[in-house]
């Protein structure tokens, strides 16, 4: 038998990274604008957003990405509290590109684990300080992981192939935003004010006044999944935020998000970031020791 190799597609290949970028700005921040010839992404971690694009204005909020395409003028504000932002800028070709011109989404829980890998891998391979906004080069450490670069790279593809997949998205968002937007921020707004509970799906429902069906189809329209994995980004959101405050141990913040033990918020953090609680403490406190955010390392047992 004569096996024929068969050589991949690679419809979508990162052939240069430019600046990789994890921003704790504060409040009342803004960024005058600039412009160049590879693309940028830009995901909001924290807070809201004022967003120019080209010719278009737009709110970005917590949970959203944006893309500005080669060339295009690109500018922000923030609007009330400090926006955490996670900013790459990187090459890559190819005719599906052209699907990101102009694009907004919001990143689902696996597009988010996929920006956490991307921090991490950049906070591990370059000694450059990803919370530096004049940094125009990578300088790589001296001692790296095997294969740093070309994981952050492998990631970064990932998330523009979801994101190419769900090219449908952007229709059914104009069209629960007419049959239930209003709804739908209120089921959100009713979310992000319970953290600290463990909600069912029927106890959402009966204290939001809708269907079961309707609303999971709304959530899949709005993020591309369920209700319940809304609500478990959201939980890993404020966990990150928690970690980066410094202020809790790990035990606190899984009690005061409503998680069950210290072993399941583990757990559940690995599977949403790619990391333990730890690791994630550790690799945010590479990005921010310049700042002198952080305190010293405190005792774990995760």
């Amino acid at each position: 038998m004569q096996y024929q190799p068969l050589v991949p597609r690679r419809p979508l290949l990162v052939r240069e990274i430019y600046s990789v970028h994890y921003f704790e700005y504060g409040a009342g921040c803004s960024f005058s604008g600039e412009r160049h010839d590879f693309w940028e992404l830009l995901y909001v971690d924290k807070g809201d957003i004022r967003v120019t694009a080209g010719e278009r204005t737009c709110r970005l909020r917590r949970g959203e990405i944006i893309f500005h395409a080669p060339g295009e003028f690109h500018a922000f504000s923030a609007v009330g509290t400090a926006p955490d932002l996670v900013v790459v800028s990187f090459q890559c070709d190819g005719p599906e590109m052209a699907y990101f011109r102009g694009l907004t989404a919001e990143a689902g829980e696996a597009e988010r684990a996929l920006l956490a890998r991307i921090v991490a891998e950049s906070a591990a391979a370059f000694a450059t300080p990803l919370n530096d906004p004049y940094a125009a080069v990578l300088e790589r450490r001296q001692q790296v992981p095997f294969g740093g670069e070309q994981l952050l790279c492998a990631a970064l593809e990932e998330l523009l192939i979801r994101l190419v997949r769900r090219r449908s998205v952007p229709d059914r968002l104009e069209a629960s935003s007419r049959d239930g937007g209003d709804v739908m921020g209120q089921v959100m707004e009713y979310l992000a004010a319970r953290l600290d509970r463990q909600l069912t799906l029927e106890q959402i429902c009966q204290d939001n006044l809708i269907g079961r069906s309707q609303l999971q189809k709304l959530f899949h329209a709005h993020t591309g999944g369920g209700v319940m994995e809304y609500f478990s980004g959201l939980k890993i959101q404020a966990a990150r935020r928690m970690i980066r405050e410094g202020t809790l141990n790990f035990t606190q913040i899984a009690g005061q998000l409503g998680f069950q033990s210290l072993h399941y918020f583990s757990r559940r953090f690995r599977q949403a970031t790619g990391m333990s609680p730890s690791e994630y403490e550790r690799s945010v406190k590479m990005l921010s020791e310049l700042s002198g955010v952080y305190p010293d390392d405190r005792a774990s047992n995760v």
